[in-house]
């Protein structure tokens, strides 16, 4: 009786779990919409498609696609493209890194495969805007916030809003 009451406890541990991911998944990628329309991004990144990359998250790549599918920024059409390893990342204007690259240990690569572009890199990591990304995604008291590093946008040539900035948790310079 007792491995079945644990066994049920599990389950519904599981399935509570589950449904907390897709929901942060979902907010995740709403987020990151939205981020776009409060960056100043310079004329180079206006031409040709707005690609959105996704590193290691199949679920937000697979959520963004839903979001973005038949939709523009601006005159640019939204691509998402999924890179399986920092090798495979190639030229766009936002990147999301996933929780399970160890962005403190890869954000040297990332950035040089990213040098000279014009690209907001957001996380989902502790400390990454210690380690170059722009805006990371934290839970602070069960609630989804993310935190912004100006100057690390800077860098790339991306100039953050003011209301962008507002509306973070943690403002990081």
């Amino acid at each position: 009786m007792k491995k079945l009451l644990l066994l049920i406890t599990i389950v519904l541990y599981s399935m509570v779990n589950f449904a907390q991911d897709a929901t942060i998944v979902k907010y995740k990628s709403s987020f990151m919409i939205n981020f776009i329309r409060y960056v100043g991004w310079p004329d180079e990144a206006k031409d040709g498609d707005f690609v959105i990359g996704v590193l290691k998250n199949k679920a937000i790549a697979q959520h963004l696609q839903r979001q973005t599918s038949g939709k523009k920024f601006g005159y640019q059409k939204i691509i998402i493209k999924e890179f399986k390893s920092v090798d495979e990342i190639t030229n766009c204007q936002m990147l999301y890194v996933s929780r399970v690259i160890n962005f403190g240990k890869n954000s040297q690569a990332i950035s040089t495969k990213l040098e000279n572009k014009n690209t907001l890199i957001v996380t989902e990591r502790n400390g990454s805007t210690d380690d170059g990304a722009m805006i990371n995604f934290v839970v602070v008291d069960n609630k989804l916030k993310f935190e912004v590093s100006s100057t690390n946008a800077e860098k790339f040539g991306l100039k953050l809003s003011n209301s962008l900035v507002s509306m973070s948790n943690a403002i990081k310079v």
